[in-house]
Formats: C-alpha cells, sequence, structure tokens
C-alpha cells in the first residue's frame, strides 16, 4: 500500500518536474490565461497534456527505441519544432499589442498550439524516451521520503502513471488560474505577459533552430 500510496506521489512529483519549468508550452499558457482566461488557459495546458498521453501510447507500444535510433528524424522534429514557435511568438506579439485594447481577443488556438508544440519538442520526446520508458517498465526504485524513510516502489504500474497526470493536471489548473487573476487585477499585465511569451516562443525557437542546423 505505501508503495502504491509513494508510486502516486512520485508521479506527481514527475508529472509538475515535466510541466512546470519555464519554456514554449507555458508561455502559450500563459499568454491564453492572460489574454483570453483561465478556460483558455486551461485548454491550453489540455494540449500539452494530450500530447504526453500519445508520448504513453507511443512508449507501451515500443515504438520509442524507433524514434531513439533515429537521430535524423529527431533533427526533423527539432527544426519543426523551432519554426512552430517562432511563428506562434508573431501570434503572441500580436495579441501583446491587440491586449491593450480589448481583454477578449480572437479564437482561442492554445489546445493546437501547444499539442503540436509538445509533439514537435524535442526534450519532451527525449524524456518520454528515458524517464518515461524507465518508469513503464516493470522494477523497483528506491525513494527518500522524508519523516518515512526509504521507500521502495514499484514501476510499471498504474499509480505512477495516474499520479503523473495529476501533476500535470495540477499545474495546467492553477497556473492559469493565477495568471488570469492577476490579468483581472493589475493593469498592463496581460499585454506584458503575451509580450513575454512571444520572446520566450521566439527565442526557444531560434536556439531549436539553430541546434538542428548544427546537427546536420
Amino acid at each position: 500500500m505505501v508503495g502504491m500510496v509513494g508510486g502516486g506521489l512520485v508521479g506527481i512529483v514527475l508529472g509538475l518536474s515535466l510541466a512546470a519549468p519555464p519554456g514554449p508550452m507555458n508561455a502559450v499558457i500563459a499568454e491564453e490565461s492572460t489574454v483570453r482566461g483561465w478556460r483558455s488557459g486551461v485548454r491550453a495546458g489540455l494540449g500539452a497534456m494530450s500530447a504526453d498521453a500519445c508520448f504513453l501510447l507511443v512508449a507501451l507500444a515500443g515504438v520509442a527505441t524507433v524514434i531513439r535510433d533515429a537521430p535524423r528524424l529527431r533533427i526533423g522534429m527539432m527544426a519543426l519544432g523551432g519554426l512552430l514557435m517562432v511563428y506562434f511568438s508573431i501570434g503572441a506579439a500580436r495579441s501583446a499589442r491587440g491586449s491593450f485594447v480589448d481583454h477578449e481577443i480572437g479564437e482561442s488556438k492554445g489546445f493546437r498550439k501547444t499539442f503540436a508544440l509538445a509533439l514537435t519538442n524535442p526534450y519532451q520526446v527525449l524524456w518520454w524516451l528515458t524517464v518515461g520508458v524507465a518508469l513503464l517498465d516493470p522494477g523497483t526504485i528506491t525513494v527518500a521520503v522524508p519523516a518515512i524513510g526509504d521507500v521502495s516502489i514499484r514501476t510499471g504500474n498504474a499509480a505512477i502513471v495516474i499520479g503523473f497526470f495529476a501533476g500535470i493536471g495540477l499545474w495546467i489548473t492553477l497556473f492559469p488560474l493565477a495568471l488570469s487573476r492577476a490579468s483581472r487585477r493589475i493593469d498592463g499585465f496581460a499585454p506584458l505577459i503575451a509580450g513575454t511569451s512571444a520572446l520566450v516562443l521566439a527565442g526557444f525557437g531560434l536556439v531549436f533552430l539553430y541546434r538542428a542546423i548544427a546537427l546536420l
């Protein structure tokens, strides 16, 4: 029982560790949350989480080794991801300009943006090819839990997978909520976040394109 609970907690921590760090997905979520509201931010988060569900199915099907052994495919994904980030940064910049005039701007495309970015994000793919595959393989890992001590957790069970997606769910719910509330209370917050998102997306996109070209 402790092992199952521990597995769920480890899964939550891993889900948060993948979802929370600054990056292109959170840039889109932030833009959607501040410019179009909490629901749009959550939808954007669900796009990234749906991509993780696809990676889970790929890992379970054993297709992960095909991607891992195809460097050209990974380079192509990196280049495509970089192009998408640069393209989406233009939309974020337009949102920054438009949000000075109207809080509700255009149709939300956050789900499609984050879904496409996640599927072409080589770092997210690499996570599933390494950590993700290891967690799905039956075995045991030992984790130091404060106030309890070392806990042996079985990998390859449903508790870790459920905890993982629960961790992502927590982030994509609470992060947009905090940003949308801040945008309603602070004048100029929405265009500031949208502009920052545009810079983050453009920066990551250019880095991805540079690395893809360097690896050719």
